[in-house]
C-alpha cells in the first residue's frame, strides 16, 4: 500500500465521498492507504504539504490561487465539492436567495477559518447586480460567537454551513433564506492540492479514480440507508440533519466529478480576483494539474 495522507481544513459533510471511498475500500483497491488529519489552526495544512508530512491538502482553491507567483507552487489536481455548502439564515423565511433583500442589511459571517465565505457571498451579490458595498458585514469573528450574537438580536442575516443552519432553524433562532448548494451554481468549493509531488507519481490518479467511485456510490444510495454510517462519521450532527443535508447535496449536484470544471473554475477565479487575493483570474492550466482527472476521462490506467 502507498501512503496518501490528506491534511484537511475541516471534517465536513460536503467531503462525504472521500470518507465513503475509504469506508467502501475504493482507495485500498487502488493500492492507497488514505488517512486524514484536521490540524488547528487550519493553515498548518500548508506546513504539512511543504514538509512532506502529507501528500495533499484539502480546502479552498483560493489558497493555491493566492500563493500563485508569490513564492509557493500549490497545485490543485482534483475536487470533491462542486457547490458551496453554505446557507443564509434570516429573521424571516424566504424561498430562495434574494440579493436585493440584503441591501442596507447586516450579514454575520465567520472570518476566522479562511476567506471563502465572505468572498462567495460578495461574488453572489455582484452576479445579481448588487454592489457588495451596499451590504454591511460582521466578519472577523468565530462562527460560534456570531451564532450566539445573532440569536441575541445582532444583525439581519447569518451565513453558515447548511448542517448548522438547519440545526439553528430547528432551535428557533432564525429562518432559512437560501441554500447555496441549490441557489448558488457550480463552483470548485473544495479541492485537493499538492506541493512537490513528482510528475510521474501515480498516486493522484489513483486517488482521483477512487474519489470518483465514492461520488458515484453516494449519488446512487439514499442517505437514509446508511444513516448509521453518517452518525458515526459526523457524531456532532444530528443524524436526521445529516440525512437531510446529504439528500439536498445529491439533488443539487454537489458531487459530480473529481475533475475541476473549467467553467466553474473561471467563475470562482473572477470572484477571487474581485476580492483582491489575486491581481487577475488565473488561467485553468496555469494553476491546476489536470493530468490525473484527464487520465481518468480518457480511460488511461495508472
Amino acid at each position: 500500500m502507498d501512503r496518501f495522507l490528506v491534511s484537511a481544513t475541516g471534517h465536513s459533510l460536503n467531503y462525504l465521498p472521500h470518507y465513503i471511498a475509504n469506508e467502501q475500500g475504493f482507495f485500498a483497491q487502488e493500492g492507497l492507504e488514505v488517512t486524514e488529519v484536521v490540524p488547528r489552526p487550519w493553515d498548518l495544512v500548508l506546513d504539512h504539504i511543504r514538509d512532506g508530512d502529507a501528500e495533499a491538502a484539502l480546502g479552498g482553491i483560493w489558497v493555491p490561487s493566492m500563493f500563485h507567483g508569490r513564492g509557493r507552487r500549490l497545485v490543485p489536481f482534483a475536487q470533491v465539492s462542486n457547490r458551496a455548502p453554505l446557507a443564509l439564515i434570516g429573521r424571516h423565511e424566504a424561498p430562495a436567495f434574494d440579493a436585493q433583500a440584503l441591501v442596507g442589511k447586516t450579514v454575520l459571517m465567520k472570518g476566522s477559518n479562511g476567506a471563502s465565505v465572505g468572498m462567495y457571498l460578495k461574488m453572489m451579490l455582484r452576479e445579481a447586480g448588487v454592489d457588495p458595498a451596499a451590504v454591511n458585514y460582521i466578519q472577523d469573528l468565530d462562527a460560534g460567537i456570531l451564532q450566539s450574537c445573532f440569536a441575541g438580536g445582532m444583525g439581519d442575516y447569518l451565513l453558515i454551513d447548511l448542517p448548522g443552519a438547519l440545526a439553528y432553524q430547528a432551535a428557533g433562532h432564525g429562518k432559512l433564506c437560501a441554500t447555496f448548494a441549490r441557489d448558488g451554481g457550480d463552483i470548485p468549493w473544495s479541492v485537493y492540492y499538492t506541493e512537490g509531488l513528482d510528475a510521474g507519481d501515480t498516486r493522484p490518479v489513483r486517488f482521483a479514480r477512487a474519489l470518483g467511485r465514492g461520488m458515484a456510490w453516494v449519488n446512487s444510495h439514499d442517505a437514509g440507508s446508511y444513516a448509521d454510517v453518517l452518525a458515526r462519521l459526523f457524531p456532532k450532527i444530528d443524524w436526521a440533519i445529516s440525512v437531510q443535508v446529504v439528500e439536498t447535496y445529491r439533488e443539487c449536484a454537489m458531487w459530480t466529478s473529481s475533475r475541476i470544471g473549467e467553467a466553474s473554475y473561471a467563475r470562482w477565479q473572477q470572484g477571487i480576483a474581485d476580492a483582491h487575493l489575486t491581481d487577475a483570474p488565473i488561467a485553468y492550466d496555469t494553476l491546476n494539474d489536470g493530468a490525473p482527472t484527464r487520465a481518468l476521462e480518457k480511460g488511461v490506467a495508472a
